[in-house]
């Protein structure tokens, strides 16, 4: 993990510097503020980090900066998502800080969404690779963000609806998580001038250990406290979200009702009844298949320092903390 640490700072901060760039503080100056929020809050910065990683996977040499607003471009929908998600969830806190709508207000922070999100295609555009595979690279991420709308979509229709099934939960956390994660992925394969084999596979990648993120994610809204988490906890419990958690302990007999989980000492009961009905354990073992799964999905790309690189990522993904 030593070394891949060091490889995710360095990205990181690569990444960090280049949003600095493409998305300083202009007039109106309020509303850029809020744009950066949650950027200037910090963040893993994986989607871009597996964007460059992607690339060096297919082209060891391909020259960083010539790809690095494209790596920008999927950070800013990251962001643009965390934003408008925190508002249709009512979230108060994220990275230990304000919610930009806390802070800001609803509307403006649909605004400070929306600008990150229109940023975004602009930043992509100035990529500095072939036209056709820049065009690709839109195109994908274009559908990658419909596919966000659709799985935001059913996860509120999911809330407090007892008859969803882990199928329906698992297209769910593709479309929502796992295919900005998958796109980042493929984005980097083709701008790295990979085969469509090699591109084919970082999505496939990406979609299985996206998915297995997510499970994670929601294990550990249940079992870290908020000074690790920095954001609500049990959150999904008390808003009645529909996890793969939640999916198992209702087959099981766990009968939980969101608006009787209004203090720590019920909370607490409830996430005890999950995990002796092995609910919690259920959905780590899912995660854990569905990472097997998913590197086993890079066995056609070659051997690389690069490839080494996600497949750490991939393990270190469903054993973080937070």
């Amino acid at each position: 993990m030593n070394n891949l640490s060091h490889d995710l700072d360095k990205r990181k901060n690569i990444i960090s510097n280049a949003l600095n760039d493409y998305v300083p503080v202009v007039f109106p100056e309020e509303l850029y503020k809020a744009a950066r929020h949650l950027i200037e809050a910090g963040g893993k910065r994986l989607r871009p980090s597996v964007l460059l990683m992607a690339a060096q996977t297919v082209d060891p040499k391909i020259a960083i900066d010539t790809i690095i607003p494209a790596a920008v471009s999927v950070e800013l929908i990251h962001n643009f998502t965390l934003i408008h998600d925190d508002i249709m969830d009512a979230d108060e806190t994220r990275r230990s800080i304000e919610t930009v709508h806390t802070k800001w207000g609803i509307s403006e922070g649909i605004l400070a969404g929306d600008t990150l999100y229109a940023k975004a295609f602009e930043v992509l555009s100035y990529t500095k690779k072939e036209p056709d595979k820049v065009t690709k690279c839109l195109r994908l991420l274009a559908k990658a963000c419909l596919h966000i709308c659709e799985g935001q979509w059913l996860d509120i229709k999911f809330e407090n609806n007892r008859d969803v099934s882990e199928a329906d939960y698992l297209d769910m956390v593709q479309k929502k998580t796992a295919v900005l994660y998958a796109a980042s992925l493929a984005m980097g394969g083709i701008l790295g001038g990979g085969t469509e084999d090699e591109v084919h596979a970082l999505w496939e990648f990406g979609i299985a250990t996206g998915i297995s993120f997510q499970i994670r994610d929601d294990v550990l809204d249940l079992i870290t406290p908020y000074e690790v988490l920095g954001k609500d906890r049990a959150s999904d419990l008390t808003e009645g979200k529909m996890t793969l958690i939640m999916i198992h302990g209702l087959k099981h007999g766990i009968k939980l009702d969101p608006s009787k989980l209004t203090t720590e000492n019920e909370i607490d009961e409830a996430i005890e009844a999950l995990q002796n009905a092995g609910s919690i354990e259920y959905a780590m073992e899912k995660a854990r298949e569905l990472l097997l799964v998913g590197k086993s999905r890079l066995s056609v790309i070659a051997d690389s320092e690069a490839k080494d690189d996600l497949l750490a990522l991939a393990d270190h993904m469903i054993s973080r903390v937070h």
